[in-house]
């Protein structure tokens, strides 16, 4: 049986695949032919990460299709319903990727409460000359340990992102409409601290956090979770990270409000446009930017592969 992994898939799980009988394609399949190739080609799964959507015209095209599969978490690139509905099997990997994550999100939050996105950007153009006032500029920066990290959305990624705040000494606060309470386990001088985080409303949190941070899918009427309502209840000079989903915060509302000085700085790891960002988020200077690698570590990638594997081989083999 043949396979397409159309946006790649690590080393191991194309091993592990081979292994197991299967024939893994790792061609890139423009959008506008993914049908024709999957039917000419007869492949009974194709793998996907953001880059390619799967939506009900390719599934209607594509009888002989047994199985799609998402290298990573989020599946709104993909039409799971009526896939499921058709006889499919939609597979995902959930927990492969949350710990890169995570780091990824706490590197964002250290850098912009030193102001080294931005520090970055200007030293190769005035350290030499004007070292002292870029020293001056950027010597006003904050430290993360007491402050209050907000965590819109505290399911595995989320989870994650709360371990690496409570162990710099965060306060952790949440807002998730399917959980009410999770428990944390913190590792302090060899010992595990059980921290137990309890919900509280959406509204509570953006008062009170310093940092929010984004872990929630897109919203199915495709509004965005943080508008200029939001806003207008967070705290002067929040800083805020959205590693979930690009339209989750509406990117005109968060623009007014970094250059109001309302939100102090902010980080994206994912857009509206992608792989096309529009141009004043790319050149605002508060905005410390990833393009969408939040999952993207070797490690990750060893394990979301070795998790496609290991379901297609149980469903397919």
């Amino acid at each position: 049986m043949k396979i397409l992994a159309n946006d790649g898939i690590a080393p191991i799980g194309k091993t592990q695949l081979e292994a197991a009988g299967f024939e893994v394609i790792t061609e890139t399949v423009p959008q506008n032919e993914l049908a024709n190739a999957i039917n000419e080609n007869n492949y009974v799964a194709v793998l996907v990460r953001s880059a390619t959507t799967v939506r009900k015209e390719v599934i209607d095209a594509c009888p002989n299709l047994k199985l799609i599969g998402r290298g990573g978490v989020g599946m709104d690139n993909i039409d799971v319903a009526y896939a499921r509905e058709k006889g499919l099997h939609v597979i995902n990997t959930p927990a492969a990727s949350s710990q890169s994550v995570a780091e990824q999100v706490m590197a964002h939050l250290f850098g912009l409460a030193r102001g080294l996105y931005d520090s970055n950007r200007q030293m190769p153009n005035g350290g030499n000359s004007d070292f002292k006032a870029l020293k001056k500029k950027y010597g006003k920066g904050i430290e993360l340990r007491g402050k209050t990290l907000g965590v819109l959305g505290i399911g595995r990624i989320g989870q994650a992102t709360a371990k690496y705040a409570l162990g710099c000494g965060m306060n952790v606060i949440a807002f998730d409409p399917f959980i009410d309470k999770v428990t944390i386990d913190v590792q302090v001088a060899n010992q595990t601290v059980s921290v137990d985080i309890k919900t509280i409303s959406k509204d509570e949190l953006l008062t009170q956090a310093d940092f929010i941070t984004l872990h929630i899918p897109a919203q199915a009427d495709g509004k965005p979770v943080i508008g200029n309502d939001e806003f207008a209840k967070m705290k002067d000079g929040v800083m805020i990270a959205n590693a979930a989903r690009g339209g989750v915060i509406d990117e005109d509302a968060l623009i007014a409000n970094l250059n109001s000085g309302k939100v102090a700085a902010a980080a994206l790891d994912v857009f509206v446009n992608e792989p096309t960002p529009r141009e004043d988020l790319m050149k605002h200077p508060k905005l410390s930017l990833t393009p969408h690698t939040g999952a993207a570590t070797l490690e990750a990638q060893d394990r979301i592969g070795e998790e496609l594997a290991s379901q297609i081989k149980e469903l397919l083999g």
